[in-house]
């Protein structure tokens, strides 16, 4: 018995801040959002994907934005990316580089930390 992949990363988020989500995640990074399924829909909440990249945004009450722990997207270009969320009043950070990646951070609508990724 073996992992094979991931299905998806579930985010947490505020209630009734879907359009914000809607905004960042399709708007700027590009990611369509998909319908939820019927029995789940009534959660609030959204769900984003393409290709293999699946991002599932649940509302939690008392909700508390992931500072650390982060799913990491890689782009194919980085750097167009970063001065699109710019642009739109995001902050960008940088971290420690690593050898085979250009990457930099970013906080989505809700404080949660997204790490954006290219290979160089």
């Amino acid at each position: 018995m073996a992992i094979t992949g991931i299905d998806h990363i579930q985010l947490a988020m505020p209630e009734g801040e879907e359009q914000a989500a809607r905004a960042f995640y399709d708007g700027l990074l590009g990611i369509p959002e998909v319908a939820k399924p019927a029995a789940l829909a009534g959660r609030g909440g959204c769900w984003f994907e393409i290709g293999g990249v699946r991002i599932h945004l649940g509302v939690e009450q008392n909700f508390s934005p992931a500072k650390k722990a982060h799913p990491a997207l890689l782009t194919n270009d980085l750097f167009a990316l970063v001065r699109t969320l710019e642009a739109a009043g995001y902050a960008i950070t940088e971290d420690q580089p690593l050898a085979k990646y250009d990457r930099r951070f970013v906080n989505d609508p809700f404080g949660n930390r997204i790490e954006l990724m290219q290979l160089k």
